[in-house]
């Protein structure tokens, strides 16, 4: 069993064009911040929390951080179209996701936690955490599929969620495969 319920593309775009999941790092920099820069402001405060500047300042460091894992879903044109990232932090790992706005609820955004989870659990990461501003409802409609418990916790106006990977590993995350990702 596959702790996350499948996704199934809800666009025409998402449909129209299909996407594989990849591997990112700081040589596909150029590719990540084309992105950024078709996302709304409100699309980037809702991953970041805080007006962001010139993507390139920050997207540089943040894909060359030692340790970390970035994935992204890649349109075969080479566009990307959502990143995640798992970033260290001792025994865990922060996650973070980011969807552009065009392909928002087509799944795209359970299916790289999907894979993060997957990269989690093959990390030895204790727990997987993520910080997510009150009422966000994209961050709510993924983590509704989850079928693992997810805990959370209301602080200084943010709510941090997170899982344990023990919990994801007992539900087979571990035994995801690129197989099963052609059918989300």
């Amino acid at each position: 069993m596959i702790p996350f319920v499948r996704a199934r593309p809800r666009s025409e775009a998402s449909r129209r064009h299909p996407a594989g999941v990849v591997e990112l790092g700081p040589q596909d920099i150029d590719r990540a911040v084309a992105m950024h820069h078709r996302c709304s402001t409100h699309t980037l405060w809702s991953r970041y929390h805080r007006a962001m500047g010139d993507p390139r300042a920050y997207l540089g460091t943040l894909l060359a951080r030692p340790g970390a894992v970035h994935l992204a879903v890649q349109r075969p044109e080479g566009d990307l179209v959502a990143v995640g990232h798992l970033m260290p932090d001792r025994e865990n790992a922060e996650a973070a996701l980011l969807v552009e706005d065009a392909w928002q609820n087509s799944g795209l955004g359970t299916r790289l936690l999907r894979h993060l989870g997957q990269r989690a659990v093959h990390a030895g990461w204790k727990e997987v955490y993520g910080l997510v501003l009150p009422g966000d409802r994209k961050i709510s409609a993924i983590l509704s599929h989850v079928s693992i418990p997810i805990h959370t916790v209301d602080e200084e106006g943010l709510t941090t969620v997170w899982a344990e990977t023990a919990d994801m590993a007992a539900a087979g995350l571990s035994l995801v495969t690129a197989d099963a990702d052609a059918d989300a």
